[in-house]
């Protein structure tokens, strides 16, 4: 109460009625030691209401992560660790950044799926519960998160994969910012979750008629849901929001406001404490609660004793894990990737697959899949197991629970969440799949991506047009310039088979941000020329001008590379000469020094063509006043995708004609004698 009042905004009333289960987790439940809040075998908690961001801080600074009243104090302030919504790598303790509504969720999904991947990978054998790498995720949620659709897709896939390293507590308190929940939402919350796959269970704060917070039920769902191994546990809290607040409580006006210091008084003095004290906490209280740190440093002691003997029991899987967690590649590891032949014709989409394929011996931290577009994806590495509980494998796609194929099914948005948990999880490199258009649907979880700076990478195949007769719905237009616009997040749109090599070598050297790979389904032209170095800086000189000096630069990615290449030759011949720029990635070009991108793009070469099958946008940048931009302003068909490519001007005459356009500008056209 204290800390809204004082930062005039905020969510008290959830933070109030949750902080006996917060406290109840921290102090009893799970296995966490303060004094290191990334140690490996730690529990894992998140906080999918992330708007209830005190029911977290308040933990942090009652167990002694380093939070102290100062920084409660400055809630959702400039330059404080104590922001709006919970921020991972910005406060020691938070594991995930949350707040739209949803995702967290998603990340504990992942999160769960990681531990079970992890540990496959380097303790199969243990018996259960045996292993140092056996830990539980918790996780917190409210009405929002549960009303999300993204919700029914995470919980749908953990109940599939029969997560029993998953609780989630539903704060069930029927209330929203609109007030009471039942103006928009009726359905049994429990029985869909029992419909799921999930074991369920029921805590009624309000059962006897009169509100009771009773933590030792609590307690004791908690310990029933580690105890179930083969089921993730939904534990249904009912709650009354903002309790015990004598006018507010129960109401939407204390979900996302200041009570106010008339309610703030009148609270304190139910409870007990004197209401002209504000951030009150007597040192007893305080010392009792920092004993926690304590407990933890022992159970992680304890912990230390096992995870050594295992690492003196298997030197290599320990010397792999410490690689792992510190994001390193193994020495010599690119000289898996494959190459192609220039002359040969192969989608980019084929030439992932086959890259995936090749590094699959070598890098046992990358794993991955799609939302069901496996063979039109390219996403299954050949011979790999998929990860799923046995009972569920296939004739297709055999398995078992420590496999590597991931099987989002049609789910995107919840493949998107899941992701950001599995690399927040621990070191191992997820990626996933679906058709470029498709990446509306986890646009959300790809922009957490990108603010965590989490290795995440996507890849989006049927970049284009160029897919052809499954027509306007399924071709993406915009959706290169709209996914360029998130900060930190690489998009990457490579222009043969090899680029495409070039391209997973470079994302998976970077650690610190997600990429996408955007790639064809149609075939391409392997091209002579193309550059590992060059592909890294974003763009390069894929064919110089013949005399070396050009009077028009060519900018093109992906397919629009071949009528780049096709449209120099034109130009070539008319005694233009024409220069060839590649560029897969638009932010590795723009993070290179001055000084290259002069040489790559000068600014003496004014006549300038940008060609990529979509909006112009920021090409604009790139090809300045006098250049030209050939691309779609406007949706697509369905036909043959070389159909498309013709009536939609995406030729490599309409390309040579841009140049032409670009040279008159600048006073290069010259006239022909007619006669008298």
């Amino acid at each position: 109460m204290d800390a809204v009042e004082k930062a005039g905004s905020g969510h008290p009333g959830t933070a109030m009625s949750l902080a006996p289960a917060a406290y109840l987790l921290f102090q009893r439940t799970m296995r966490h030691d303060p004094t290191d809040p990334t140690w490996i075998g730690r529990d894992r908690f998140v906080l999918s209401c992330g708007h209830s961001s005190l029911t977290l801080y308040i933990q942090l600074f009652l167990s002694g992560y380093g939070l102290n009243l100062d920084d409660l104090k400055r809630l959702r302030q400039w330059d404080s660790v104590t922001p709006g919504h919970p921020e991972h790598g910005h406060t020691a303790g938070v594991e995930t950044t949350t707040g739209p509504l949803g995702q967290g969720l998603g990340n504990a999904v992942g999160m769960a799926m990681a531990a079970r991947r992890e540990r496959g990978l380097f303790d199969p054998d243990a018996a259960p519960g045996a292993s140092p790498f056996d830990h539980h995720i918790w996780c917190f949620v409210s009405d929002g998160d549960i009303e999300e659709g993204i919700s029914h897709e995470v919980s749908a896939m953990a109940g599939h994969q029969k997560l029993g390293n998953l609780t989630v507590v539903y704060d069930d308190n029927h209330i929203s910012i609109e007030d009471d929940t039942l103006i928009a939402k009726s359905e049994d919350v429990v029985k869909r979750y029992e419909a799921y796959g999930w074991h369920t269970l029921s805590v009624d704060w309000t059962r006897t008629g009169d509100y009771v917070e009773d933590v030792a039920a609590l307690h004791a769902a908690l310990e029933e849901s580690r105890a179930e191994t083969d089921r993730p546990t939904f534990i249904q809290l009912r709650t009354i929001i903002g309790w015990p607040a004598p006018n507010k409580q129960n109401t939407g006006k204390i979900h996302g406001s200041a009570l106010g210091a008339d309610e703030v008084a009148a609270t304190k003095t139910i409870l007990g404490m004197d209401p002209a004290l504000s951030f009150e906490v007597p040192g007893d209280v305080l010392d009792h609660a920092r004993d926690v740190a304590r407990r933890g440093h022992e159970a992680h002691a304890q912990w230390e004793k096992s995870y050594t003997a295992w690492r003196q029991a298997n030197p290599e899987r320990a010397a792999e894990l410490d690689r792992i967690s510190r994001h390193e590649l193994p020495g010599g590891w690119a000289s898996a990737l494959p190459s192609f032949e220039p002359g040969a014709s192969i989608a980019t989409r084929k030439a992932s697959g086959e890259v995936l394929s090749a590094l699959a011996p070598v890098l046992p931290e990358l794993w991955g899949g799609s939302a069901d577009l496996a063979d039109s994806n390219n996403t299954t590495m050949k011979g790999e197991p998929s990860f799923i509980p046995e009972e569920y494998q296939t004739k297709e796609f055999p398995g078992n629970r420590y496999g590597r194929t991931l099987h989002f099914g049609i789910r995107e948005h919840g493949m998107g969440a899941i992701l950001n948990g599995i690399a927040l999880h621990g070191g191992t490199r997820p990626y996933g799949g679906t058709f470029l258009v498709f990446s509306d649907y986890m646009r959300p979880a790809v922009r957490l991506a990108a603010l965590m700076k989490l290795p995440v990478v996507y890849v989006w195949t049927h970049d284009s047009i160029g897919l052809g007769e499954d027509g306007p719905t399924h071709q993406p237009i915009e959706h290169l310039w709209a996914l360029r616009a998130i900060p930190g997040l690489d998009v990457v749109r490579p222009g043969d088979a090899n680029e495409t090599a070039h391209a997973w070598k470079t994302v998976l050297e970077h650690s610190d941000r997600p990429a996408a790979l955007a790639l064809t389904r149609q075939n391409l032209p392997v091209f002579e020329g193309t550059s590992a170095d060059g592909v890294a800086r974003g763009g390069y000189i894929l064919h110089e001008a013949s005399d070396g000096r050009p009077q028009v630069i060519l900018i093109a990615t992906g397919s629009e590379v071949e009528l780049a290449v096709n449209a120099r030759e034109l130009l070539e011949a008319q005694g233009v000469p024409t220069r060839v720029v590649s560029m897969p990635c638009v932010e590795w070009f723009q993070g290179q020094d001055i000084a290259y991108k002069q040489t790559i793009l000068p600014s003496s070469v004014k006549a300038r063509v940008a060609v990529e099958a979509g909006v112009a946008l920021g090409w604009r940048e790139f090809v300045g006043e006098c250049g030209e931009v050939v691309g779609l302003e406007h949706f697509g068909a369905s036909a043959p995708y070389r159909t498309l490519y013709e009536q939609f001007g995406l030729t490599a005459e309409r390309v040579a004609a841009a140049a032409r356009s670009s040279l008159a500008k600048l006073g290069h056209d010259k006239g022909e004698t007619t006669g008298n």
